[in-house]
């Protein structure tokens, strides 16, 4: 996390992500359902909390990003990842015309959810959003189920969620968007966890500006190697067999390993709209891939990081 943050291998967006980080992770469930969060306005290259609290940190499941401010204060309110519940969520990019529709979102939330936002973001805003669709569909979002909500639950709430940001987009007058020069263009990459199924998106609305980077790499085991990088100890993937006992998904290449026993990172497909979805089975784990989603379902044992 500190080492792609303060020396990124992709430079196309030309900043270092100094305004904060957040990160997020299942404990024991003798705990609880609700992850345990660790969020701060320091830089998190910067911050020697962090490493002592990774070294000692165990999870099956940790959503961690480090933040670049383009909507809201720095402040830990505005940090990711978000929560509520057993759900965690984490968004890089942005809402197309936000100021302009950010009223109407508003508008369109049970007043428990718009009063449940603490924060300036855009993200936290789509959370709210998500949250609303979920109950909305039949389902307490407060309600942490013992195995989860279900991938299928969660990718149509999803869904319906992108849905819906675009349909406010659509809503902005062509005079309005002509006259203040207003970008209508959303990145949505959302990570979105129940403790049991993850779900992530890469999403342009636009037919032909680039999406933000997002990656994955899965293998049997996400160990220290022998070489050493400038922000420290360097890592990598092995695979001894065909099972994907560790699964990472990040918005850039954290290893540029190669040989027989490593694997590189794939990037996760392109979505344009519509958003849509497909399902296919990749054992040992269920995966929802698809132009728009990409997710796992956990079992015990196994280890999986989302890093924004």
């Amino acid at each position: 996390m500190t080492h792609a943050n303060c020396f990124p291998q992709d430079t196309r967006r030309g900043q270092n992500n100094a305004d904060g980080f957040g990160i997020g992770f299942y404990t024991d469930p003798k705990l609880g359902a609700a992850p345990c969060l660790f969020t701060s306005t320091t830089p998190a290259w910067n911050c020697t909390n962090l490493q002592r609290i990774a070294s000692k940190t165990a999870s099956h499941l940790i959503f961690a990003h480090v933040r670049a401010t383009t909507e809201g204060t720095l402040s830990e309110d505005n940090c990711h990842p978000f929560c509520h519940g057993s759900l965690m969520w984490m968004h890089n990019g942005g809402l197309g015309g936000w100021k302009h529709i950010k009223r109407r979102l508003g508008g369109r939330l049970a007043d428990k959810w718009y009063m449940g936002v603490v924060g300036g973001t855009d993200s936290e805003w789509a959370f709210a959003l998500f949250l609303d669709t979920l109950e909305r569909m039949g389902f307490d979002p407060s309600s942490q189920p013992e195995d989860g909500f279900g991938p299928h639950i969660l990718r149509k709430a999803m869904l319906k969620t992108i849905a819906t940001i675009n349909e406010l987009i659509d809503t902005i007058p062509g005079s309005v968007v002509a006259s203040e020069n207003v970008d209508t263009r959303s990145l949505l990459n959302f990570a979105l966890t129940d403790g049991h199924s993850v779900i992530c998106t890469r999403y342009v609305s636009s037919n032909s500006d680039e999406a933000a980077s997002l990656y994955y790499s899965s293998g049997t085991m996400w160990e220290a190697s022998n070489q050493q990088q400038a922000g420290g100890q360097d890592y990598q993937m092995e695979r001894s067999d065909k099972g994907a006992d560790v699964v990472l998904v990040a918005s850039e290449p954290l290893t540029f390993e190669r040989g027989t026993v490593t694997y590189p990172w794939s990037p996760l497909p392109l979505s344009r709209p519509p958003a849509r979805a497909a399902y296919t089975s990749l054992d040992p784990l269920f995966v929802i891939s698809s132009h728009s989603l990409f997710g796992f379902t956990c079992r015990g044992g196994e280890t999986n990081h989302w890093s924004f």
